[in-house]
């Protein structure tokens, strides 16, 4: 059966797992296998009278939150003085990446975590407001704020770009 639900929902939330990942320390590869792990290890909690794919959704959302929170909890990276010292240290020690990003794409990615986790869930991953936020476990009048305040805070980033309609 979890062969099935890997064969069928695995690219999707291995995107999910690439886009939530982006711009952080944490491997895509590592919460995608942590993911799965996490829904063998409470199958027995799933209800099969609702869908699938937000349930495992909120597994992964919920990994990444406690991924990151571990990560900027752990002494190296609260040992710099300065977010700038961390930042030229980080990156002398990760391997080069090519950017070829959007700058819609960037803006998302400068949004603050739950801004940008409620945008991915809503506008990348088509969750409708219920969904999105049964998922981050809010009420469904925050996500409208939140989708609002990123939208506005986007079109501030962007205001250069001329053929965005946001």
């Amino acid at each position: 059966m979890l062969d099935q639900m890997i064969a069928r929902y695995g690219r999707r939330l291995y995107g999910l797992c690439v886009t939530l990942c982006a711009g952080s320390s944490i491997e895509p590869e590592e919460l995608y296998q942590e993911t799965w792990l996490r829904a063998l290890e409470r199958w027995e909690q799933y209800d099969s009278a609702r869908p699938f794919e937000p349930w495992l959704t909120q597994i992964c959302v919920n990994l990444y939150r406690s991924s990151l929170r571990r990560f900027l909890r752990s002494p190296i990276w609260n040992g710099f003085s300065t977010g700038e010292e961390k930042e030229r240290t980080l990156e002398s020690v990760a391997a080069e990446e090519q950017e070829d990003y959007t700058a819609l794409r960037q803006a998302v990615e400068n949004l603050p975590d739950r801004l940008r986790m409620t945008v991915i869930l809503f506008y990348y991953r088509d969750r409708d407001l219920e969904e999105t936020a049964r998922i981050l476990a809010i009420p469904t009048g925050t996500v409208k704020s939140r989708l609002n305040r990123a939208r506005q805070l986007l079109r501030k980033e962007l205001a250069d770009e001329t053929d965005l309609f946001l």
